[in-house]
């Protein structure tokens, strides 16, 4: 019997929940609480990042198991047989993903995992996108460098099983935010983005990086996307910068985009408001629809096609709707042989 459900209880999941049970209700748990959502909450989201942290790694899990969140965090409680080992018990006690760390578990380790995992990008069999465990793979696109997920927090082990006094705590490594300016195209499609980094390495050295940031369809400016140690190396916090691009939506000539929503201008001449007419209209993925009128058409009425808006990331498969604007270019001048005729049968 387990000592502690707790981290149990923050992923949704049971004592006897296997690998695939714990990624998945992470994956929930993070995607609701996660501090861009709007049902964020920043300590919540640390919360259930520490607990699959722990219950993710089968040797973190069985202290867990059996002496409780303390233990698991590296603080041996009296009677564990691990304490005054004179080392981690389970070889040693590295900053990777099967260690335990020092100074606590931080808003940094919390989007970390949650960048290594894919961020808002989660896919795969499993929705998730991972590999193996402790592998990442499945098609991620986020790239840890260095032999720890987290960055930086590999050495000995103060503060563990076994060590000495607690060690001071590293600060978090800086958060840099570039604006990444796509198309509507882009983003009503999906795409594929490649920027080349050039950043300082451990030994202060330039170096160049490409990050692949894939852009999933229905996307909205705004959108944010992390790459955790990724940026420049940062010896006070013995990990790389958190380089984040922002969505920045270029204008598009004839749409506007409203929510997931799809505006358009098309413009009459006053003899088409009046008299109608017969148009063609192109859609943003090329899809060509015919609009009739015979009766007279009012400046700023509009005609609605449902479906034929943008992607609901949300709701794969559906769209919004495409919303025509008709506008009516009014003459400037009249010769007075029109304004008799205006006058003869108006």
């Amino acid at each position: 019997m387990v000592k502690d459900k707790k981290l149990y209880d923050l992923l949704g999941v049971s004592p006897s929940a296997d690998e695939n049970e714990i990624k998945k209700g992470y994956r929930k748990a993070a995607l609701k609480y996660h501090p861009d959502k709007p049902t964020g909450d920043t300590e919540k989201f640390k919360e259930i990042s520490e607990a699959f942290d722990i219950l993710s790694d089968s040797n973190k899990r069985q202290v867990y198991d059996d002496y409780g969140l303390d233990a698991a965090r590296g603080n041996a409680p009296a009677g564990n047989p691990f304490e005054n080992a004179g080392g981690h018990p389970f070889g040693g006690a590295g900053g990777g993903h099967g260690g335990f760390r020092s100074g606590g578990f931080t808003n940094a380790d919390a989007f970390n995992i949650f960048s290594q995992m894919g961020g808002f990008g989660m896919g795969g069999d499993d929705g998730f996108g991972f590999g193996s465990h402790g592998g990442f793979g499945g098609g991620s696109q986020f790239h840890s460098t260095g032999g720890s997920p987290f960055g930086g927090f590999g050495g000995g082990m103060p503060g563990g099983f076994g060590g000495g006094g607690q060690a001071p705590r590293r600060r978090e490594p800086d958060t840099v935010t570039m604006q990444l300016p796509v198309s509507l195209e882009d983003l009503f499609n999906g795409s594929l983005k490649k920027m080349k980094l050039n950043r300082k390495g451990v030994t202060g050295s330039k170096e160049s990086k490409v990050l692949e940031i894939q852009l999933r369809p229905g996307w909205k400016a705004g959108t944010k996307i992390n790459f955790a140690n990724e940026g420049d190396y940062q010896e006070e916090a013995g990990a790389r910068q958190t380089i984040q691009f922002v969505l920045e939506e270029k204008p598009h000539a004839t749409f506007k985009r409203d929510g997931n929503n799809l505006k358009m201008d098309l413009h009459l001449s006053f003899k088409e408001s009046l008299c109608g007419f017969s148009r063609e209209v192109t859609t943003i993925d090329g899809r060509r629809i015919p609009l009739n009128r015979s009766q007279p058409v009012q400046p700023n009425t509009s005609t609605t096609y449902p479906g034929l808006g943008m992607p609901i990331s949300k709701s794969p498969g559906q769209r919004g709707d495409l919303e025509i604007v008709f506008k009516v270019d009014y003459p400037i001048s009249l010769t007075a042989d029109q304004k008799q005729i205006i006058q003869q049968y108006f």
